[in-house]
């Protein structure tokens, strides 16, 4: 596939990174189990996208335009890992653009309509734009504002008058009476109404000229109105169609439409346009495994200056994060774990590899085997772990049923008494062909769960090892430890002192080699059971 792309197009140095925690989670409730899913983004894949930001910045054209980017890390069926990377809504005016993740289906099924509507409304917003710019608007503007102007110098006049017509009546009452003075009094009077009958004529004449202006305007606003109302609703059916057309999948195979997957009428306009549904509708559809994800918005910032360029942000509240739950779900079908022997004492599973043996101390740590089992089986509130296999490692994982399966089985391990057999590959040729491993293991309170030799405080550990293949840069051994101290094969095998190897991909302890999880597996365990006393020799196959 031409948009799968090799690490290297992102970081063509391949640096090492650190195993720290991520620095945020896209995460989602399973539609059918209600378990919360987490899709992080790691240092990895936010060193990838800077090196997308890097090939952005050398083509002018994705500065004009801000917008958001994002990167999947993804792993094929052969475990080897490569990048999708996708834009938000359009770039550069087109949804399909080479290169990149094309936008989810569904589009193209509403393409006639969408044209035919988009093409209302562009006639639509030409019809507005003429209606504001009406000739009569500004005329009426220009006549109104004349005439208020002109009628208050009238009123300041009549004003003026009324108040000279007062003084004059005072000097009429002074001077005459009889009938010479309701002569004079009523010759003001008839100057008063001369001038209200001007003023009632100025505005008659005032509202000849405006009222036929008035009611286009009147007749105009309401075309405008009735036009805006059309526009909505076309722009309300466009979106209706283009969401029930619009088909994401899942990591369970399982597609719906955006109208299935949230609320009617609570679909923000471009949902199903961002980049993260984009880019895990693609990895589902083409089954990849997603990895990790990243996504940063890219050229001028956004108008309200929220979104500032390469910097990274969370799926966006209103659009993506409601789509979370369904697009994760059966993300952690490949963590499923199978139960290798059961009965009324004890269970015996094939932990995968990504799965915690326990539950860790924090909320976003609870998913794990024995809190799978719990829930799922009728007695599991009971069960207990007897030995734990790190969150990377595969293989065969051992569980009591009651306290005193649990107690027996541990004396055991504490005895030395159960045979454990692991397969790893080692990057790197080992020469020696054979032979055992004896060092002193301390972990450093200040640097957990790190291990290290340590000759003066240090816990004795003892492994076996013997080559069974090499090839190229890589050596397969099997492991027998006869202790269990936390990560005793990882340090035995990377430590100078001891095989001078690291794990393939474990990067706690200095594994440069990108790969998709740490090949270390426990194939093989070997116990008295603690009821019938018979040896059980349980062994499952190595996934790498």
């Amino acid at each position: 596939m031409a948009i799968l792309y090799p690490l290297a197009d992102f970081l063509p140095h391949h640096p090492n990174f650190p195993d720290s925690p991520p620095s945020y989670n896209y995460q989602g409730r399973c539609s059918q189990t209600a378990e919360l899913l987490r899709l992080p983004r790691t240092p990895l894949v936010e060193a990838i996208a800077c090196g997308l930001m890097l090939q952005l910045s050398e083509n002018p054209l994705h500065g004009y335009e801000g917008k958001m980017y994002g990167v999947l890390l993804v792993q094929l069926a052969n475990g080897e890992q490569r990048v999708l990377k996708a834009f938000s809504g359009l770039l550069h005016g087109d949804s399909v653009v080479e290169g990149w993740v094309s936008p989810i289906p569904g589009r193209e099924e509403v393409a006639v309509a969408e044209a035919q509507i988009l093409a209302q409304l562009t006639a639509i917003k030409q019809q507005l734009i003429e209606l504001q710019h009406l000739p009569q608007r500004q005329e009426y503007t220009t006549l109104s504002h004349e005439f208020e102007q002109k009628l208050q110098g009238i009123n300041q006049h009549h004003r003026d008058c009324k108040h000279q017509r007062q003084e004059q009546r005072q000097l009429l009452y002074a001077t005459l009476n009889g009938e010479a003075l309701r002569i004079a009094l009523d010759q003001l009077d008839a100057t008063s109404r001369l001038q209200k009958i001007e003023r009632r004529q100025f505005k008659r004449q005032r509202d000849l000229m405006l009222q036929p202006l008035q009611e286009l305007i009147t007749i105009t606003d309401e075309r405008t109105r009735e036009l805006k109302q059309q526009r909505q609703a076309l722009s309300r059916q466009l979106q209706a169609q283009m969401h029930a057309t619009y088909s994401l999948m899942n990591f369970l195979g399982k597609s719906a439409s955006l109208l299935q997957l949230l609320p009617a009428g609570s679909i923000p306009t471009g949902t199903g346009d961002c980049c993260a549904p984009k880019l895990l509708h693609y990895a589902a559809t083409h089954d990849l495994k997603p990895l990790a994800m990243a996504e940063f918005w890219w050229g001028p910032a956004s108008a309200n200056q929220e979104k500032i360029q390469g910097e990274f942000y969370p799926a966006c509240v209103e659009r993506c994060q409601p789509l979370m739950g369904f697009l994760l779900s059966g993300l952690n079908k490949n963590l499923e774990t199978e139960i290798l022997y059961a009965d009324e004492w004890l269970i015996a599973v094939n932990k995968p590899a990504g799965l915690l043996s326990v539950p860790g101390r924090y909320s976003d740590r609870q998913d794990s085997v024995l809190s799978r089992l719990r829930c799922s089986l009728p007695d599991g509130k009971n069960l207990a772990t007897v030995h734990r296999l790190d969150q990377e490692t595969s293989g065969i994982l051992l569980l009591a049923r009651d306290r005193q399966t649990h107690r027996h089985l541990s004396q055991q391990f504490q005895q030395r008494l159960i045979h454990k057999v692991y397969d790893a590959i080692l990057f790197g040729i080992v020469t020696l062909d054979q032979g055992k491993i004896e060092l002193p293991l301390w972990g450093n309170p200040q640097n957990r769960p790190y291990q290290q030799v340590h000759w003066q405080h240090g816990k004795p550990s003892l492994t076996h090892f013997r080559v069974i293949a090499r090839w190229e840069n890589y050596t397969r051994v099997e492991f027998i430890p006869f202790t269990g101290r936390t990560h005793q094969l990882r340090v035995h095998a990377a430590d100078p002192q001891g095989l001078g190897k690291t794990i393939l991909g474990d990067r706690l302890y200095g594994c440069s080699a990108v790969t998709s999880r740490l090949h270390l597996h426990a194939r093989e365990l070997h116990f008295e059971h603690p009821q019938s006393r018979q040896t059980i020799c349980l062994q499952v196959k190595t996934p790498f």
